[in-house]
């Protein structure tokens, strides 16, 4: 089992596509889209369920260079 969590970034200006490498290269993404707005990209991935979600992201995702914000939204059933 795992838990789908959608992850947003926030990325320094002009660095948003060496996040993007960086994210792919690592292969934990489900999806993975450019965005407008507030945040740059905006990352679908699956959490094994015995896995704590915020260290794993931590862990995972946000030690990539030139991150400056995320915004992570758990999900819970599906309809």
């Amino acid at each position: 089992m795992t838990t789908c969590v959608f992850v947003q970034l926030r990325c320094r200006p002009g660095k948003t596509y060496e996040v993007a490498e960086e994210i792919v290269l690592r292969e934990i993404h489900s999806e993975l889209y450019s965005t407008s707005g507030e945040y740059d990209l905006l990352m679908k991935l699956y959490i094994p369920k015995d896995q704590d979600v915020g260290k794993f992201i931590n862990e995972k995702l946000l030690d990539i260079p030139n991150i400056d914000r995320s915004l992570t939204t758990l999900t819970f059933n599906a309809f």
